[in-house]
């Protein structure tokens, strides 16, 4: 869908929440002559726009606490750049102000989170490109838009592309975000996913943690047999197939591991006649395993009713005061009925 210009937003009222929930769910060459190689990627200096939100249930600021998570703040955002919108997944560096995301037309986006104490209140140095392919051009190009989910080693970022079921590998101290990608191998079984709802979450795990090098790639609604969330372990010390037990009607929308090594899935549900919804669970890391059917402790379930939308993307990090972040980022499909929120809280018990 092309984007459109987007106002200023409040809370959503009813009959926008329905409207919402149904949107969500109806979701030459030249002969005998050689082509020029790609020009580099233009790499844009973009403006950003926040406007802060003080409460995540609107008109309540004074409740702060939402299941096991604070609320600290969040930031409604829009941009005059045509290309904003659509971020499906996200991660924030360690100090909790660089960020790394991504947009489902195969868009990359970095830039700053700037705070007022813990409350975020802009995006500052926001950048952007296209994703490149091997060749240089953009994998958009070529149909590999939909680009879901992101995980990183390093300076190595994995890439998740749901409609064609590919992950792309970059290399970032080749360029950042000018980098070129090239596919990596994966499981046959994950080419066998459902046309969109395939891959939506990958997960690198680092040294020192069970499954350390093996790359977490999880399906957004490709079910097994039993009717639970296909996931893949791949590379690392024990690859195979998992699943990830599937209940309340919600699929898979990113996951990111705690500093501690537990998984978090960040879930969301959408119908017609009980709207949207989100939640997060906590999974044991070491209950990860070829075979193995997971499930996990929710943290935090929210509807409509609360500050959220169509939330894509889930980070964590570690604030300099030892408290354990969760950053979430919304895909507003470029809709005008949509909107692109960051959202942060604080795991209250880590």
């Amino acid at each position: 869908m092309a984007p459109v210009s987007r106002a200023r937003r409040g809370s959503m009222m009813p009959a926008a929440r329905a409207v919402l929930a149904a949107l969500l769910l109806a979701a030459p060459l030249a002969a005998g002559r050689a082509e020029p190689a790609p020009s580099p990627p233009r790499i844009k200096t973009i403006a950003v726009h926040a406007r802060t939100l003080d409460a995540f249930k609107p008109g309540d600021p004074s409740q702060r606490r939402f299941g096991l998570l604070e609320f600290r703040g969040g930031l409604v955002l829009t941009s005059p750049h045509r290309g904003f919108g659509g971020l499906s997944a996200i991660r924030v560096d360690a100090k909790g102000e660089g960020f790394l995301a991504l947009s489902d037309h195969g868009d990359w986006f970095t830039g700053r989170i700037a705070y007022a104490g813990q409350q975020p209140v802009g995006l500052t140095d926001v950048k952007t490109a296209p994703m490149l392919g091997a060749d240089g051009a953009p994998l958009a190009a070529k149909g590999w838009f939909d680009t879901e989910s992101l995980a990183l080693d390093g300076a190595i970022a994995y890439v998740g592309i749901e409609r064609v079921n590919q992950i792309v590998r970059f290399d970032f101290a080749q360029g950042g975000i000018g980098s070129r990608g090239s596919p990596i191998k994966v499981p046959p079984a994950v080419s066998r996913l459902p046309f969109n709802k395939g891959l939506e979450a990958l997960v690198f795990v680092p040294p020192g943690l069970p499954l350390a090098g093996t790359l977490i790639a999880i399906s957004e609604r490709g079910l097994d047999g039993a009717g639970n969330i296909l996931g893949f372990l791949i590379g690392g010390p024990a690859p195979g197939e998992f699943s990830v037990r599937r209940n309340g009607g919600y699929d898979v929308s990113d996951a990111t591991l705690l500093p501690g090594g537990d998984l978090l899935l960040l879930e969301r549900r959408l119908s017609l006649m009980s709207g949207g919804g989100i939640r997060i669970r906590r999974v044991r890391l070491d209950s990860v395993r070829p075979g193995a059917v997971i499930d996990g402790g929710i943290l935090f379930e929210a509807d409509l009713g609360y500050e959220i939308d169509n939330m894509e993307g889930i980070s964590a990090h570690v604030s300099p005061q030892g408290e354990t972040v969760l950053t979430l980022i919304s895909d507003d499909n470029f809709s005008m009925i949509q909107r692109t929120l960051l959202l942060q809280f604080t795991l209250a018990e880590p």
